[in-house]
């Protein structure tokens, strides 16, 4: 069971790095791409399945986050990622303001991933 929900969570976590990526490069480059209708939905269904498996990973390792440092971390990391994610996606008024954004949203994630792997909360 635990293999199972760990290649679920990651292939979730890869799959929304990836389309978090794309969806901005097409914020910049070709905004007609982002009204098509599975474009808005597949995020939805991408992060459902994410925290999904994250709760499922916690209930499997018996490790909750407020309780283990390093989730609590990680759960901090993931909002961060989302509300930095959402101004570089939608917020953000300028190019410069909106890749400024991008880029914080993937510096946070790149740390949420290494306290992922270690751990070891970064604080």
């Amino acid at each position: 069971m635990y293999m199972m929900a760990k290649h679920l969570h990651l292939t979730a976590v890869a799959l929304s790095i990836l389309f978090f990526v794309f969806r901005f490069i097409w914020s910049q480059f070709d905004a007609q791409a982002l009204s098509k209708k599975w474009v808005k939905i597949l995020p939805h269904v991408i992060d459902t399945i994410l925290l999904a498996s994250a709760i499922w990973l916690c209930v499997i390792l018996s490790q909750y986050p407020f309780a283990n440092a390093w989730l609590t971390f990680k759960l901090i990391g993931v909002v961060l990622y989302i509300v930095l994610g959402l101004f570089a996606l939608k917020r953000a008024k300028s190019t410069v303001g909106r890749w400024a954004f991008f880029v914080a949203a993937l510096a946070v994630l790149m740390a949420t991933a290494m306290v992922a792997v270690t751990k070891q909360p970064l604080f």
